[in-house]
Protein backbone atom coordinates (compact mmCIF):
# COMPACT_ATOMS: atom_id res chain seq x y z
CA UNK A 1 0.00 0.00 0.00
CA UNK A 2 3.04 2.16 0.71
CA UNK A 3 4.27 1.31 -2.63
CA UNK A 4 1.09 2.79 -4.28
CA UNK A 5 0.19 5.64 -2.50
CA UNK A 6 4.33 6.70 -3.47
CA UNK A 7 3.65 5.78 -6.89
CA UNK A 8 0.30 8.14 -6.44
CA UNK A 9 2.42 11.06 -5.16
CA UNK A 10 4.68 10.70 -7.84
CA UNK A 11 2.24 10.94 -10.70
CA UNK A 12 0.79 13.76 -9.32
CA UNK A 13 3.84 16.01 -9.18
CA UNK A 14 4.06 14.93 -13.22
CA UNK A 15 0.62 16.10 -13.84
CA UNK A 16 0.84 19.01 -11.96
CA UNK A 17 4.40 20.50 -12.87
CA UNK A 18 2.10 20.80 -16.62
CA UNK A 19 -0.67 22.81 -15.38
CA UNK A 20 -0.78 26.37 -15.96
CA UNK A 21 -4.56 27.52 -15.20
CA UNK A 22 -6.53 27.27 -11.66
CA UNK A 23 -9.33 25.27 -12.92
CA UNK A 24 -6.92 22.24 -14.19
CA UNK A 25 -5.20 22.54 -10.81
CA UNK A 26 -8.10 21.95 -8.51
CA UNK A 27 -9.50 19.60 -11.14
CA UNK A 28 -6.63 17.53 -10.54
CA UNK A 29 -6.93 18.15 -6.48
CA UNK A 30 -10.06 16.41 -6.58
CA UNK A 31 -8.77 14.15 -8.38
CA UNK A 32 -6.11 12.43 -6.02
CA UNK A 33 -7.64 13.89 -3.27
CA UNK A 34 -11.66 14.22 -3.45
CA UNK A 35 -13.42 11.35 -1.62
CA UNK A 36 -13.08 9.08 -4.56
CA UNK A 37 -9.89 10.35 -5.13
CA UNK A 38 -6.54 8.14 -6.09
CA UNK A 39 -5.68 8.35 -2.56
CA UNK A 40 -8.54 7.54 -0.62
CA UNK A 41 -8.76 4.22 -3.44
CA UNK A 42 -5.75 3.28 -2.37
CA UNK A 43 -6.55 3.85 1.57
CA UNK A 44 -9.60 2.07 1.59
CA UNK A 45 -7.75 -1.45 1.71
CA UNK A 46 -6.23 -0.27 5.12
CA UNK A 47 -9.38 -1.71 6.76
CA UNK A 48 -7.98 -4.91 6.05
CA UNK A 49 -4.14 -4.34 7.19
CA UNK A 50 -2.88 -5.05 10.71
CA UNK A 51 -2.47 -2.96 13.37
CA UNK A 52 1.25 -2.46 12.99
CA UNK A 53 0.86 -1.81 9.36
CA UNK A 54 -2.11 0.67 9.90
CA UNK A 55 0.67 2.46 12.50
CA UNK A 56 3.25 2.79 9.34
CA UNK A 57 1.08 3.25 6.77
CA UNK A 58 -0.75 6.24 8.76
CA UNK A 59 1.96 8.68 9.06
CA UNK A 60 2.67 8.15 5.21
CA UNK A 61 -0.39 8.71 3.99
CA UNK A 62 -0.74 11.86 5.67
CA UNK A 63 2.06 12.91 4.78
CA UNK A 64 1.59 12.54 0.99
CA UNK A 65 -1.82 14.20 1.75
CA UNK A 66 -0.07 17.40 2.80
CA UNK A 67 3.12 17.31 0.49
CA UNK A 68 0.21 17.67 -2.41
CA UNK A 69 -1.54 20.35 -0.60
CA UNK A 70 1.05 22.14 0.12
CA UNK A 71 2.01 21.74 -3.50
CA UNK A 72 -1.40 22.70 -4.97
CA UNK A 73 -1.63 25.98 -2.97
CA UNK A 74 2.37 26.73 -4.11
CA UNK A 75 0.94 26.27 -7.91
CA UNK A 76 -2.54 28.56 -7.61
CA UNK A 77 -0.19 31.20 -5.19
CA UNK A 78 2.25 31.00 -8.90
CA UNK A 79 -0.80 31.17 -11.09
CA UNK A 80 -2.46 33.86 -9.74
CA UNK A 81 0.88 36.07 -9.38
CA UNK A 82 1.27 35.31 -13.35
CA UNK A 83 -1.89 36.05 -13.97
CA UNK A 84 -2.28 39.67 -12.39
CA UNK A 85 1.88 40.22 -13.69
CA UNK A 86 0.26 39.81 -17.08
CA UNK A 87 -3.17 42.15 -16.21
CA UNK A 88 -0.58 44.80 -15.45
CA UNK A 89 1.15 44.50 -18.17
CA UNK A 90 -1.35 44.61 -20.90
CA UNK A 91 -3.68 47.61 -18.64
CA UNK A 92 -0.32 49.42 -17.91
CA UNK A 93 -0.57 53.62 -17.51
CA UNK A 94 1.47 55.56 -19.25
CA UNK A 95 1.93 58.24 -15.79
CA UNK A 96 5.19 60.18 -17.12
CA UNK A 97 4.54 63.92 -16.21
CA UNK A 98 5.10 64.69 -20.02
CA UNK A 99 5.27 68.11 -21.74
CA UNK A 100 1.75 68.01 -22.31
CA UNK A 101 0.88 67.98 -19.23
CA UNK A 102 2.89 70.81 -18.25
CA UNK A 103 1.67 72.84 -21.08
CA UNK A 104 -1.56 72.07 -19.87
CA UNK A 105 -0.74 74.01 -16.34
CA UNK A 106 -2.04 71.08 -14.36
CA UNK A 107 -1.97 72.43 -10.51
CA UNK A 108 -0.57 70.09 -7.85
CA UNK A 109 -1.77 69.92 -4.48
CA UNK A 110 0.43 70.47 -1.15
CA UNK A 111 0.57 68.92 2.53
CA UNK A 112 -0.85 71.32 5.27
CA UNK A 113 2.33 73.15 7.22
CA UNK A 114 0.92 71.89 10.23
CA UNK A 115 1.06 68.39 8.36
CA UNK A 116 4.89 68.88 7.33
CA UNK A 117 5.66 70.04 10.65
CA UNK A 118 4.09 67.24 12.23
CA UNK A 119 6.04 64.72 10.37
CA UNK A 120 9.03 66.65 11.05
CA UNK A 121 8.61 66.30 14.55
CA UNK A 122 7.85 62.67 14.47
CA UNK A 123 10.84 61.33 12.79
CA UNK A 124 12.60 63.75 15.01
CA UNK A 125 11.86 61.66 18.43
CA UNK A 126 11.65 58.57 16.45
CA UNK A 127 15.20 58.72 15.41
CA UNK A 128 15.44 59.24 19.93
CA UNK A 129 13.87 56.00 20.86
CA UNK A 130 10.44 57.27 21.03
CA UNK A 131 7.20 55.18 19.88
CA UNK A 132 3.90 57.42 18.05
CA UNK A 133 0.80 56.86 19.86
CA UNK A 134 -2.29 57.62 19.14
CA UNK A 135 -6.00 58.21 20.72
CA UNK A 136 -9.79 59.33 20.44
CA UNK A 137 -11.20 62.61 20.10
CA UNK A 138 -14.08 61.81 22.52
CA UNK A 139 -12.93 61.31 25.87
CA UNK A 140 -14.47 60.61 29.45
CA UNK A 141 -13.59 63.30 32.07
CA UNK A 142 -12.20 60.75 33.96
CA UNK A 143 -8.71 60.31 31.19
CA UNK A 144 -9.19 64.46 30.50
CA UNK A 145 -9.03 65.46 34.07
CA UNK A 146 -9.06 63.28 36.79
CA UNK A 147 -6.32 60.77 35.65
CA UNK A 148 -4.29 63.80 35.41
CA UNK A 149 -4.85 65.41 38.41
CA UNK A 150 -7.23 67.92 37.66
CA UNK A 151 -9.52 67.80 40.21
CA UNK A 152 -13.73 68.81 40.00
CA UNK A 153 -13.43 72.28 40.85
CA UNK A 154 -10.14 73.41 39.10
CA UNK A 155 -11.20 75.87 36.11
CA UNK A 156 -10.18 73.75 32.80
CA UNK A 157 -13.82 72.08 33.79
CA UNK A 158 -15.89 75.29 33.20
CA UNK A 159 -17.88 75.54 30.37
CA UNK A 160 -14.99 78.28 28.77
CA UNK A 161 -13.32 76.19 28.03
CA UNK A 162 -14.03 72.84 27.28
CA UNK A 163 -16.73 71.14 24.94
CA UNK A 164 -19.05 68.91 26.82
CA UNK A 165 -21.64 66.79 24.97
CA UNK A 166 -25.34 66.59 26.46
CA UNK A 167 -25.24 62.55 27.03
CA UNK A 168 -25.76 60.62 29.70
CA UNK A 169 -22.89 59.20 31.93
CA UNK A 170 -20.84 57.08 30.70
CA UNK A 171 -20.30 53.15 32.85
CA UNK A 172 -17.61 54.10 34.70
CA UNK A 173 -19.52 57.13 35.79
CA UNK A 174 -18.11 60.20 33.25
CA UNK A 175 -19.34 63.06 31.21
CA UNK A 176 -18.26 63.29 27.67
CA UNK A 177 -16.38 65.82 26.27
CA UNK A 178 -14.20 66.87 23.56
CA UNK A 179 -10.34 66.61 24.68
CA UNK A 180 -8.49 69.55 25.52
CA UNK A 181 -4.98 68.26 25.10
CA UNK A 182 -3.36 65.39 24.34
CA UNK A 183 -2.46 64.23 27.40
CA UNK A 184 -5.21 61.25 27.25
CA UNK A 185 -2.99 59.53 25.36
CA UNK A 186 -0.46 59.60 27.57
CA UNK A 187 -2.32 58.35 30.43
CA UNK A 188 -3.62 55.61 27.87
CA UNK A 189 -0.39 55.12 26.85
CA UNK A 190 1.14 54.44 30.94
CA UNK A 191 -1.76 52.12 31.30
CA UNK A 192 -0.67 49.77 28.46
CA UNK A 193 3.06 49.51 28.99
CA UNK A 194 5.71 48.96 31.28
CA UNK A 195 8.34 51.68 32.35
CA UNK A 196 11.24 52.17 31.07
CA UNK A 197 9.42 53.36 27.89
CA UNK A 198 9.12 56.88 25.65
CA UNK A 199 6.45 58.21 23.25
CA UNK A 200 4.56 61.60 21.96
CA UNK A 201 1.11 61.62 20.76
CA UNK A 202 0.14 64.45 18.23
CA UNK A 203 -3.52 64.88 17.76
CA UNK A 204 -6.20 67.65 17.34
CA UNK A 205 -7.18 69.01 20.67
CA UNK A 206 -10.79 71.40 21.22
CA UNK A 207 -11.17 73.95 24.24
CA UNK A 208 -13.79 76.98 24.15
CA UNK A 209 -11.91 79.49 23.63
CA UNK A 210 -12.24 83.53 21.54
CA UNK A 211 -10.13 83.23 18.73
CA UNK A 212 -7.35 85.61 18.24
CA UNK A 213 -3.99 85.81 16.36
CA UNK A 214 -2.87 83.44 18.56
CA UNK A 215 -5.09 81.21 19.21
CA UNK A 216 -8.09 78.89 17.86
CA UNK A 217 -10.78 76.74 19.20
CA UNK A 218 -9.23 73.75 17.07
CA UNK A 219 -5.88 73.23 17.24
CA UNK A 220 -2.98 70.53 17.23
CA UNK A 221 -0.81 69.10 20.36
CA UNK A 222 2.28 67.43 20.86
CA UNK A 223 2.35 65.79 24.09
CA UNK A 224 5.35 63.46 24.94
CA UNK A 225 6.61 61.24 27.89
CA UNK A 226 9.56 59.97 29.21
CA UNK A 227 9.60 57.24 32.15
CA UNK A 228 12.10 55.22 33.90
CA UNK A 229 14.38 55.41 36.65
CA UNK A 230 16.43 58.24 37.94
CA UNK A 231 14.92 60.98 35.02
CA UNK A 232 15.90 64.58 35.84
CA UNK A 233 14.68 67.81 34.18
CA UNK A 234 18.44 67.73 33.11
CA UNK A 235 17.05 64.86 30.68
CA UNK A 236 13.96 66.92 30.11
CA UNK A 237 15.83 70.40 28.55
CA UNK A 238 17.91 68.44 26.64
CA UNK A 239 15.42 66.38 24.65
CA UNK A 240 13.70 69.86 24.15
CA UNK A 241 16.16 71.87 22.93
CA UNK A 242 17.57 69.15 20.55
CA UNK A 243 13.75 69.01 18.83
CA UNK A 244 13.83 72.67 18.60
CA UNK A 245 17.31 72.50 17.01
CA UNK A 246 16.40 70.14 14.59
CA UNK A 247 13.04 71.75 13.63
CA UNK A 248 14.89 75.69 13.38
CA UNK A 249 17.80 73.90 12.03
CA UNK A 250 19.47 76.15 14.55
CA UNK A 251 19.94 77.05 17.80
CA UNK A 252 16.77 78.49 19.28
CA UNK A 253 16.73 81.40 21.97
CA UNK A 254 14.82 79.67 24.61
CA UNK A 255 14.04 80.47 28.63
CA UNK A 256 12.53 78.15 31.42
CA UNK A 257 10.77 79.76 34.05
CA UNK A 258 8.23 78.31 36.74
CA UNK A 259 4.36 77.06 35.46
CA UNK A 260 1.54 75.32 37.24
CA UNK A 261 0.29 72.28 36.14
CA UNK A 262 -1.52 69.76 37.95
CA UNK A 263 -0.17 67.05 36.33
CA UNK A 264 3.64 67.39 36.50
CA UNK A 265 5.46 68.71 39.54
CA UNK A 266 7.50 70.68 39.45
CA UNK A 267 6.38 72.75 36.55
CA UNK A 268 7.96 74.65 33.78
CA UNK A 269 6.75 76.91 30.81
CA UNK A 270 9.67 76.72 28.12
CA UNK A 271 9.28 79.76 25.63
CA UNK A 272 11.07 80.73 22.76
CA UNK A 273 11.96 83.86 21.06
CA UNK A 274 9.37 84.86 18.95
CA UNK A 275 10.73 84.08 15.38
CA UNK A 276 7.92 86.07 13.94
CA UNK A 277 9.30 89.56 15.35
CA UNK A 278 12.40 88.35 16.43
CA UNK A 279 11.93 89.36 19.63
CA UNK A 280 11.21 92.36 18.98
CA UNK A 281 7.38 92.66 20.23
CA UNK A 282 4.40 91.91 18.19
CA UNK A 283 0.72 90.33 18.32
CA UNK A 284 1.93 86.79 17.78
CA UNK A 285 4.21 86.82 21.16
CA UNK A 286 1.80 89.98 22.81
CA UNK A 287 4.72 92.41 21.64
CA UNK A 288 6.75 90.93 24.87
CA UNK A 289 9.18 88.68 22.29
CA UNK A 290 8.74 85.70 23.79
CA UNK A 291 5.93 83.01 22.81
CA UNK A 292 4.74 79.90 25.21
CA UNK A 293 5.62 77.28 23.65
CA UNK A 294 6.36 74.08 25.42
CA UNK A 295 4.31 73.54 28.75
CA UNK A 296 6.63 70.58 30.83
CA UNK A 297 7.37 69.09 33.67
CA UNK A 298 8.34 65.97 36.04
CA UNK A 299 5.53 63.67 36.31
CA UNK A 300 3.30 63.92 39.18
CA UNK A 301 2.83 61.24 41.30
CA UNK A 302 -1.01 61.14 41.15
CA UNK A 303 -0.70 60.47 37.53
CA UNK A 304 1.83 57.94 37.41
CA UNK A 305 -0.18 55.77 39.85
CA UNK A 306 -3.58 56.54 37.48
CA UNK A 307 -1.17 55.23 34.66
CA UNK A 308 -0.48 52.03 36.98
CA UNK A 309 2.99 52.66 37.55
CA UNK A 310 4.75 53.03 41.40
CA UNK A 311 6.20 57.14 41.54
CA UNK A 312 8.51 55.31 44.67
CA UNK A 313 10.29 53.22 42.28
CA UNK A 314 9.28 55.40 38.52
CA UNK A 315 9.48 58.69 37.89
CA UNK A 316 9.64 61.14 34.03
CA UNK A 317 8.86 64.12 32.41
CA UNK A 318 6.15 65.14 30.34
CA UNK A 319 6.15 67.73 27.80
CA UNK A 320 3.04 69.92 25.59
CA UNK A 321 4.17 71.11 22.38
CA UNK A 322 1.48 73.36 20.39
CA UNK A 323 1.96 72.66 16.46
CA UNK A 324 0.16 75.42 15.59
CA UNK A 325 2.29 77.61 16.96
CA UNK A 326 5.36 76.19 16.33
CA UNK A 327 4.27 76.24 12.09
CA UNK A 328 3.96 80.32 13.00
CA UNK A 329 6.81 80.25 14.62
CA UNK A 330 8.94 78.29 11.55
CA UNK A 331 7.60 79.78 8.60
CA UNK A 332 6.78 83.05 10.41
CA UNK A 333 3.38 83.59 9.96
CA UNK A 334 1.82 86.07 11.60
CA UNK A 335 -1.93 84.81 12.24
CA UNK A 336 -2.68 81.39 13.26
CA UNK A 337 -6.35 81.52 12.10
CA UNK A 338 -4.89 81.84 8.25
CA UNK A 339 -3.94 77.74 9.18
CA UNK A 340 -7.60 76.87 9.84
CA UNK A 341 -8.76 79.31 7.00
CA UNK A 342 -8.62 76.54 3.85
CA UNK A 343 -7.26 79.40 1.41
CA UNK A 344 -5.81 77.64 -1.12
CA UNK A 345 -3.48 80.34 -1.97
CA UNK A 346 -2.35 80.57 1.63
CA UNK A 347 -1.58 76.60 1.44
CA UNK A 348 -0.05 76.30 -1.66
CA UNK A 349 3.25 78.23 -0.02
CA UNK A 350 3.91 75.16 1.38
CA UNK A 351 4.05 72.35 -1.18
CA UNK A 352 7.09 70.41 -1.65
CA UNK A 353 8.08 68.92 -4.56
Amino acid sequence: MIDNLNKAYESFKEEISDLAVMPDVLNLKSTYLGKKGKISEILKSLKDATPEQRKEIGPVANKIKNDIQDIIAKKLSEIELKEINEKLAKNKIDITYTDSLKASNQKHGGLHPRTLIRQEIEDIFLSMGFEVLDGPHIETEYYNFEALNIPGDHPARDMQDTFWFKDEKSEEGNKHLLRTHTSTIQVRGMQSRKPPFRFIAPGTVFRCERTDASHEMVFQQLEGMMVGKDISVANLIYFMRQTLKEIFKKDVKVRLRPGYFPFVEPGFELDIECQVCKGKGCSVCKQVGWVELLPCGMVHPNVLRAGGIDPDEYNGFAFGLGLDRLVMMKYGIEDIRHLQSGDLRFNSQFKEY
